[in-house]
This record gives structure tokens, sequence and C-alpha cells, in this order.
């Protein structure tokens, strides 16, 4: 129970932590957007330039001090302002003869006042009293002080019950008034010290996070510590809402100025959330905010899909990182904050619909991984299989949708260009995932091992490669075009880059690369004798990479150890050493003909029929163990054999191991 109030408590104060930190956002925006006036000379701009910057600095200091540094000056920010708030009463009270009358029509204009003065004065001494305790706690004044404090709040409203002349009343006013005043002063006084030591340690603790960490990390660590998307959050969140009820207030105002009943029709609701739409995104900070709420929007949708899908990998939870970064880029490449209302919100929907593509092309990036995962583990639950390829159905269908509905109502542009070639891409790549689903779930029906799989799902993949590539280049060529004739800036000429070299040029060099290893492990294979018919039956043994039998050929090693040709080109792709004994596998200046081979297990054969290949079995066996051996004889396991360090260099009958086949990693004691 304790753990659980204390949970509860935590949560509280960060809730309150976060609370307390949007105002500060909504003072930065407001001193961002608000007018200056030109013609008020070069004292009044130089000022209002003083103020501002003042301004922000405070709000920035405010936005990113500590949790307990921010409670306290927030307890010292609310006990001035009731110190304000009790000096105003005061001498409002005193300053008007009639104060019931005046304070009666003016202030509140309904008749729960009580209609005589005593009482209404013992309210306004009650009031002031609960103003003075709440000051003194919030700056922690000692009691001695305390009470006198609370005392000189008092003392006016005390002359108004004792009827004192009107003159007495104003002194009594101001005097407490300066009283209260002073004794702020002097708290605030005591307070400088506080302010240096945190300065002082925030400025250390900076300084050593940069030295040891960086900026980046010291950034990190800052966006973390304050909850700055949730602080945005609730900065857009209530700004949008304080909006649409002034909104709602302005309609009810007109409706009754005009006297027309207005109805909440469908036209009325979208103008109503179209103003709401364009001011959400009116300037920079505001269009942070969003960003943090499609963040939490694409969040949670993430997290839907893969507990949809099935999927446990931490990195496909990124969609709520990726989703509000790629908005924010969007909004500034297209200047979004600076536009006209109207081009404001079409510029909106027209980066949404790019954004939403994006998005589907992540979720294809999370949905792929698991549909690869069950075709190659051969599951058979359909109800594994079918959320997947329900979401890779969703991934084809909803991009020609959006498509079909873009092209019906708006001309050929190079935004709907865009649009249309990320669907293309997109069916194209569920269309790959499927075939090659497909491929597997094939293989998995062959009770021997498929060798061309992997030439197909290599070809199948390639294909769709070459064409997101081409693809890249065409979006280039439109972003080129946009950038030359529509919309340039900066910031579309830094993404035009980080597309060339990440979609474009990576893409290229790591498909080249691709080609140029698959094409020489295939070089290598070919290299490599071949064992068939007799001979192969003959050893008895299966490939140690796959554990499987042999069923028609096998390729032998340099060290004479075999394997299935696919399974061996699988191997060559990674590294250019025998999975067995970690030699070089592919020789170009020395001829394999005529060259001894041995199973897996270490018994060696030359070249020749099954015949020859019994008799030296059984020969080597004689000269090792003095005996002949069973002919049944079980062989040992693949991974059963090792090696002495003075057996390294000889190996299958004596036969030397040159220099050049050890591998670098494994032979590191000469360097």
């Amino acid at each position: 129970m304790a753990s659980h109030h204390a949970r509860i408590g935590q949560q509280a104060l960060a809730v309150l932590d976060v609370a307390l930190r949007v105002p500060c956002i909504f003072i930065i925006d407001a001193i961002f957007n608000s007018y200056r006036d030109p013609w008020s000379g070069w004292a009044g701009a130089a000022g209002g330039s003083v103020i501002r910057v003042l301004g922000i600095v405070v709000s920035s200091v405010v936005l990113v001090l500590s949790q307990k540094a921010l409670f306290r000056f927030y307890m010292l920010l609310f006990a001035v302002l009731l110190g304000v708030v009790a000096i105003l009463l005061n001498y409002y009270a005193t300053s008007h003869i009639d104060f019931y009358s005046v304070y009666y029509a003016a202030a509140l204009g309904f008749k729960l006042l009580p209609r005589n003065g005593p009482a209404l004065w013992l309210g306004m001494a009650a009031v002031q009293l609960v103003l003075g305790v709440s000051y003194v706690m919030l700056l922690n004044v000692p009691s001695m002080y305390a009470v006198l404090i609370i005392l000189d709040v008092t003392i006016p409203i005390w002359g108004l019950i004792l009827e004192l002349p009107v003159d007495v009343q104003q002194k009594l006013a101001v005097a407490s008034g300066l009283v209260l005043t002073a004794s702020t002063v002097v708290h605030l006084a005591l307070q400088l010290k506080w302010f240096y030591y945190s300065c002082r340690y925030v400025y250390l603790l900076v300084r050593h996070m940069y030295r040891i960490y960086g900026v980046q990390m010291l950034v990190e660590d800052t966006w973390k510590r304050i909850r700055f998307p949730d602080v945005l959050r609730i900065f857009w969140l209530t700004r949008v809402v304080a909006q649409a009820i002034i909104l709602v207030y302005v309609v009810r105002a007109v409706q009754n100025e005009s006297g027309d009943q207005v109805h909440l029709t469908w036209d009325v609701l979208w103008d109503l959330l179209s103003n709401l739409i364009i001011s959400g995104c009116d300037s920079t900070l505001t269009v942070l905010g969003m960003s943090a709420v499609i963040s939490s929007i694409a969040h949670y949708l993430g997290l839907g899909i893969l507990a949809f899908i099935g999927s446990t990998e931490e990195e496909d939870k990124r969609l709520g990182f990726v989703a509000p970064v790629l908005f924010f880029i969007l909004a500034l490449q297209t200047g979004l904050s600076g536009l006209d209302p109207e081009e404001r919100l079409v510029r909106l929907c027209r980066n949404m619909c790019l954004l939403l593509t994006a998005i589907l092309h992540f979720v294809h990036g999370m949905t792929d991984p698991v549909l690869m995962s069950l075709s190659a583990s051969q599951v058979s639950s359909f109800r594994r299989h079918f959320p997947v390829l329900l979401v890779s159905l969703g991934l084809f269908v909803l991009p020609i949708a959006l498509s079909c509905a873009l092209w019906r109502h708006y001309a050929l542009n190079t935004w709907l260009f865009a649009v249309t070639a990320f669907c293309v891409e997109l069916c194209l790549k569920v269309v790959v995932s499927l075939t090659v689903y497909g491929l597997f779930m094939v293989d998995g029906l062959h009770s021997v091992l498929w060798e061309g799989l992997d030439d197909y799902v290599y070809h199948v993949r390639s294909a769709g490669n070459i064409i997101e590539f081409v693809f890249g280049v065409i979006m280039f060529g439109n972003g080129a075009y946009t950038m030359m004739f529509e919309s340039g800036s900066k910031i579309r000429a830094c993404m035009m880059c980080l597309h060339a070299y990440f979609n474009i040029y990576l893409q290229a060099k790591n498909g080249w690369k691709t080609f140029i290893n698959r094409r020489t492990a295939v070089k290598k294979i070919n290299s490599l004798p071949e064992v068939t018919g007799s001979r192969l039956r003959d050893i008895g043994d299966v490939c140690a990479i796959c554990y499987q039998e042999f069923a028609s050929s096998a390729r032998v090693t340099p060290c004479h150890h075999y394997f299935h040709a696919l399974c061996l080109r699988k191997w060559l792709y990674i590294q250019d050493t025998c999975p067995m004994c970690h030699q070089r596998v592919y020789i170009e200046d020395e001829s394999q003909d005529g060259a001894a081979f041995s199973n897996n297990n270490g018994y060696a054969a030359p070249d020749g029929n099954a015949d020859e290949v019994a008799a030296a079995g059984g020969a080597d066996a004689a000269a090792a163990g003095g005996g002949p051996e069973p002919e049944n004889e079980l062989l040992e396991d693949n991974d059963s054999i090792e090696y002495d360090d003075d057996e390294w260099g000889t190996q299958n009958g004596g036969t030397p191991i040159e220099e050049g086949y050890v591998n670098d990693d494994t032979d590191s004691s000469g360097e």
C-alpha cells in the first residue's frame, strides 16, 4: 500500500512538474508572435527588444530548472502575486466611500453578497487573512514576523470596520502596502544567495556533462529531464482548447447580435475545425506542439500494430519518434507557419498525406521481418499468419485507395506525383515481401533441400531493390524540379542532399557490393571440386552447416571438408573461411584436380572409385588403431574434432597447410 501511494505521489509530482513548465512556452510563444510597432522610435524599439530578450531568457531558464528549484521558484512567484492582490484589495476597499454599493454594482452584479456593510467587511477581513497566511507559508516566514505581516495585511479592513476617517483609511492602506512590499523585497533579497548557488550548481553540472559526454548527451538529458514532449503536447492542447472556447463564444455572440439561430451543421463544424488547425500551426512552437501530439498518436498506433502482428522487436517501436520528426521537417521545408491561413491549411493537408505514406512504409518495415520469420521457421498455425497477412493486405490496399482519391480531386503536380510514387513503391514492396513469403512457404512443403530457393529469393529482392532505387532517383528529380521552379529553400536543399546520399548512393553501393559478393561466392564455389555418386554415398555424413544429408552432390574445400554448394555459398557471403577449421576456401593459384578429400570427421580418400575410398579408409584405420575396424562403425559428430597446437599445421595424413590459408583473425599471435 505504501508503494502504491508513493507511486501515485511521484506521478502527481511529474504532472505538476510538466504543468508548471507550460507557462514558459506560452510566454516565449507570445513574445515571438507579439506585434512590433515600427513608429515607436529607437528608444521604444530598444526598450521593447530588451524586454523581449529578458523575457525569453528568464522563461528559458525557468523551463530547464530542476524540479526542486522549479517548485521553489513558483512558491516565490505565488507569494509575490498574493502580496500584490492583498495590497490592491486594501487600496480598492479604502478608496471608495460607499464601498458596498460600488462593489456590488461594478464587480459582481448578483445578489449573493450580504446587504449590510459590516458583514461584507468581515468577509473582506477573512479573505485578507487567507491571503496573509498563504503569503507567510509560501515565503516560510518565521512565526514572530508572520503575525506582524498578517496583522499588517488586515489593518486597513479593521479601519473600515471602525469607520475611521477616509484619509486615515487611505493612509493605513498605503502604509500596509509599503510594509508588505518591503517585507517581500527583503525576503527576495535573502533568496539571492540560493539563486546564486543554484545557478552555479547548474553551470558546473552542464560543464561537467559537456566535457564528459558532449553536447548531444547534454541535450538528450535535458530533453528527458524536463519532459519536453509532454510540455509541448500540453501547451498545444491547452492553446487549441482555449481557442475553441473563444470561437464558440464568438459564434454565440454573432448569433445574439443577428437574432438568427445558428445550427451546428457540417459546414460550421468544418469552419471551426479549420480555424483551430490553422491557428494550431501558426508558429514554430505550435508546430512543435502539433508534432508532439502526432508523436503520441503514432506511438500508440505502432504499439497496436506490433501487438496485433505479434512482434517483440524493440527497434520497431520507433514510430513515435520517426513520425513527428518527419512532420516537423516537412513543416520547416514548406515554411508552414509563415504561410497565409488558407494556404497553410492546404499545405498542412498535403504534408499529412506525405506523412501518412511514410508511416505506411514504416509499418511495412515492421511487418516484413515478422512475415519472413513465420515463413522461414515454417510456423503452421493459421492464427499466427493471419494478422500479418491482413496488415500486408491493408498496406497494399490503402495506398491504392489514397492515390485514387487524390487523383479524383486534384490535378497533377509535383506533390501529387510524390505521393503517388510513394504509394506505388509501397505496393511493389508489399508484392516483393509476399512473393518471398510464398517461396519460403513452398520450400516448407519440400522434404529435401530446395537448392534453387536462394537464387529465386535473391532475384525477387534484387528486382525490388532496383525498383526502389529507380523511385529514389525519380523522387530526387521531382524534388529538384520543386526547388528550382516552385518553392526553393535551404532546408529542402539539405534534405535533397541527405536523400541523394542515403537513398541513392548508399543503396546503389550496397546493392553493387551484394552483387559482387554473390558473384565472387559463385566463382569460388565453381572452383571447388564436386563429389557425386558412389563417392558421396561412401562418405556417409551430413553437411556441417545445415545438418542435412547430401542428396546429389557436395563441394569439397581445400581443407578437405565438404558441404552443400548452397550452404557454403551463403557462408561465403559472410567470410572466406571454412566453417569447420577457418582456413581460406578460395585459392586462385593452385589447382584442386586430384586433391585428396575427406569427410567432416577427418577420413581422407584420394580420387577414385568407392572401393578405393573404402580401402584407403581401412588402411588409415589399421595404421591408427593397429587392426581393422568394423565396417559399419559410427562416425563421430562434425563438431567433435579438435586440433592441438602442434597439429594445427598438419592434418589428414600430414598434409601441410600453407601459411596463406590461415585466417588473419585466428592467427594473431605473431602480431
